[in-house]
């Protein structure tokens, strides 16, 4: 499809799918505001880690102490050296979540103009600098410009994604000169040293990397050509010991056309760590749905337990998975498994999708929720929200948006409940996890009268203390979502407003939160 794009509402044709993205505005390139960084890194405080995307290895997001006020930017920097706006000022772009140790190391990924990616560890307290290198990572074929992820393990190494399906470890991230990284190959070292540029321009890492709690690392990658190791897009996994091994996405879901990882999709554990999930897909071809599979493995072996094929609750036919979003399988205390993706036939629930929802072995166990597009949703104690009285032990937390101008542009955050249902508003004939809360972004879209601004996260962060969750928009600013009061509260503006793909919000050892708007990484604390 072809179409005008208006300055905050990015709706692109990708695969005959018209697909939303944090939409336009407040110019390209400004400069962001905060304070200069200082000079000089201080270390600590100590304090619960936000080791990868959404946190944990289940992807609650879920923070392990109380959050600061949001009274004042502490320190920012950028996280691209070289922003590609478009012409209406919008950024395709998925920014990958930075990570934080327990001595409140903050560690994060910058692109470089030349689509490279240098590794920064800076200060939490401070925003100093501690380290940088560059990895030799290269991104998969893409249309929007996919995440690089790294994740911290329990015994404090990092894992960074390198070329030719290389992972770049890093024994600790803590101190000025950490010792350099480390490559692990999960097809053999021998293969890859004997032509890496056979591999280098054919297998690429294309999902963040997730730890398990003994250490061992699960990601997805892609393969465009044929390589010396008769590689083939899947799911690999590095044990602690460096060894690996990778099943196919073909076998696995015993579907030849599915060639790859689901672009920028994490995997995610169960709770006692014995099943990994992972989603799979075809490739992107115009006219078609880009269908797929939600897998489960055995987390030692990689031998498939289940599998699914991802289907629309509206039409029962094949959803789109699409490798222009983030959406990544989280996963309750009670083994629950919920995956987001788009309706079959574009635009026939707004662009706002479906989160499917499974048991620990893939069989489809409840109603899906109204909303799945580009987003993991936030795992949260049902004690966050007082006014709850309903039966689930735990609720999501996720943005609502309804884009215009086939929805109403009435763009929410909700908290929805996986146990309990009611009809859909747009399809009625479908039922859906009821929504407990939901609270309408606060500033008017200057692009679609009577609709507000967009919610532009992809995970966010929740405080079960204060029971709130904080939350960028693309209004430029970083909201707490009080569950008590069901009010937005201490906004704090951190630029004049952007369109961008969808970004995290976390949480630091000091209770400091981190947002990323406008390529920019913002630290922020209490007066």
């Amino acid at each position: 499809m072809s179409r005008p794009i208006p300055r905050r509402t990015a709706l692109l044709s990708i695969a005959a799918a018209v697909l939303p993205g944090c939409g336009g505005g407040g110019g390209g390139g400004g400069t962001p505001e905060g304070p200069q960084l200082p000079i000089g890194p201080v270390a600590g405080p100590d304090g619960p880690a936000w080791p990868g995307f959404g946190r944990d290895a289940q992807h609650t997001a879920l923070s392990a102490i109380a959050t600061q006020d949001l009274n004042r930017i502490t320190w920012s920097t950028p996280v691209d050296d070289a922003p590609q706006y478009t012409t209406s000022g919008t950024l395709l772009i998925h920014y990958g979540s930075p990570v934080i140790s327990p001595h409140n190391t903050v560690v994060y990924p910058v692109r470089t103009p030349t689509d490279a990616f240098r590794i920064e560890a800076r200060s939490g307290a401070n925003g100093a600098l501690w380290w940088s290198a560059m990895s030799d990572y290269v991104m998969p074929p893409h249309n929007w410009v996919p995440s690089f992820n790294m994740v911290l393990t329990t015994s404090g190494r990092l894992y960074a994604p390198g070329a030719g399906g290389k992972v770049l470890m890093r024994e600790t991230v803590e101190g000025a000169a950490p010792p350099a990284f480390q490559p692990l190959v999960f097809f053999g070292a021998a293969a890859y040293n004997a032509n890496p540029a056979a591999f280098n321009t054919t297998v690429f890492i294309n999902t963040p990397i997730v730890a398990d709690a003994a250490g061992n690392v699960f990601f997805g990658f892609q393969v465009t050509g044929t390589n010396p190791a008769g590689l083939e897009g899947g799911i690999a996994r590095i044990g602690t010991d460096g060894q690996g091994r990778w099943v196919s996405a073909a076998s696995a879901s015993a579907d030849p056309a599915m060639t790859k990882a689901a672009m920028n999709c994490a995997p995610a554990l169960s709770p006692d760590g014995s099943i990994v999930y992972m989603a799979v897909n075809a490739p992107a071809v115009q006219g078609t749905v880009q269908r797929g599979y939600l897998l489960a493995l055995d987390s030692a072996t990689l031998t498939v337990l289940a599998r699914v094929s991802l289907l629309d609750p509206a039409t029962n036919t094949p959803a789109r998975v699409s490798d222009n979003a983030t959406s990544s399988p989280a996963v309750g205390p009670d083994g629950r498994v919920f995956y987001g993706v788009l309706e079959s036939v574009s635009g026939a629930h707004n662009f706002r999708g479906w989160l499917l929802q499974f048991d620990p072995l893939l069989t489809p166990a409840g109603v899906p929720g109204g909303f799945g597009w580009d987003v993991t949703p936030t795992v949260i104690p049902a004690a966050m929200v007082p006014s709850y009285g309903g039966p689930s032990t735990y609720l999501l937390a996720l943005k609502y948006n309804n884009y215009a101008p086939r929805g109403d542009g009435l763009n929410r955050l909700a908290v929805i409940d996986p146990r309990t249902s009611q009809a859909d508003s747009i399809i009625p004939a479908v039922t859906i996890m009821r929504e407990v809360l939901t609270i309408l972004s606060p500033t008017a879209d200057p692009d679609n009268p009577g609709g507000r601004e967009e919610w532009c996260i992809n995970t966010m962060a929740a405080d079960p203390v204060r029971r709130s969750v904080l939350a960028n928009n693309e209004d430029g600013v970083v909201y707490r979502w009080d569950l008590v009061t069901n009010t937005l509260v201490q906004p704090l503006r951190l630029n004049t407003g952007l369109g961008q793909a969808y970004t995290p919000t976390l949480v630091g050892t000091d209770g400091a939160v981190y947002a990323v708007s406008n390529a920019t990484l913002f630290s922020i604390r209490a007066a």
